[in-house]
């Protein structure tokens, strides 16, 4: 199973008062969704499942894709890596799936797969780290497809 995480791009800080899930996309933030979006349509196989956060700048960033997703709360910022690997029915789906969330918890996630440890491994915002679950040698493994940051692109 490959399992991309795309942290959102960046977005602008909170208002006073305002909540954090209405936050948008800075000028930057959409420029960098849009390269990223252009990489993965190249890349992304037929079939993937998108999943995205139900923050205003996860679906802004997920929305430059123009393929189909669905909002997830299990994505929303704060979530557990256990909700993230539910949602993704990881290591067993079918398909690719897209997760389009946030710091800490795709960093958490990817820590836990690549056996890096309790920390989040820091994901730059707008970045895709593709992982793919093997089975090797009687063992199930995650290995790293690719790492990328739109400022590459």
């Amino acid at each position: 199973m490959d399992l991309i995480l795309w942290r959102h791009a960046e977005a602008f800080d909170p208002e006073p008062g305002q909540n954090d899930l209405e936050r948008v996309l800075t000028p930057r933030g959409q420029k960098h969704a849009s390269r990223m979006a252009d990489w993965l349509e190249r890349q992304l196989p037929e079939g993937a499942r998108i999943l995205s956060s139900p923050a205003v700048r996860a679906e802004q960033t997920v929305r430059a894709l123009s393929r189909k997703y669905k909002v997830r709360d299990a994505l929303s910022p704060g979530a557990s890596v256990e909700d993230l690997l539910e949602a993704a029915g990881w290591p067993d789906a079918k398909h690719a799936v897209v997760l389009v969330g946030h710091q800490p918890s795709l960093g958490l996630l990817a820590s836990r797969l690549l056996q890096m440890g309790d920390g989040a491994c820091p994901i730059r915002k707008g970045a895709v780290w593709w992982l793919r679950n093997r089975h090797r040698e009687g063992q199930d493994q995650t290995v790293i497809m690719s790492v990328t940051v739109p400022d590459r692109l």
